[in-house]
């Protein structure tokens, strides 16, 4: 952060080990934070993420960051047809009230790469 004209210094994560690093981080000079939450249902969120026993701790950590209002922060939502396009209601209600964006990114697969449609909701 001591970088003449730097800004903004930024991570995305998926918030599982963001609370243990949260204090280093900031020290470095971290005010912005981008948390990858696709989806809100438990099961779902271990099989993104590949690990068990993981609980929605980026659910956990949106509203730990909310409450502090210290940093920043985004959530990335990625909508894919038949694993959480129906979720997306319950997203904009978990997020309508907490001090942050929240960003819809449609997973287009496009010849073995993919392309992405992003819907930003201000909540500021």
């Amino acid at each position: 952060n001591k970088l003449e004209g730097l800004k903004t210094i930024a991570v995305t994560t998926n918030g599982i080990n963001l609370t243990r690093l949260l204090p280093r981080l900031k020290e470095a000079g971290l005010n912005a934070i981008n948390i990858s939450l696709d989806t809100l249902v438990p099961a779902k969120f271990e099989f993104i993420v590949r690990r068990k026993g993981t609980n929605l701790s980026s659910k956990a950590t949106v509203l730990i960051l909310a409450g502090m209002c210290l940093l920043h922060l985004q959530v990335n939502c990625v909508v894919m047809r038949g694993f959480n396009e129906d979720e997306v209601l319950d997203f904009v209600d978990f997020t309508k009230d907490l001090p942050l964006d929240v960003r819809f990114i449609e997973y287009m697969p496009f010849d073995g790469k993919y392309c992405c449609f992003e819907i930003l909701l201000g909540h500021k």
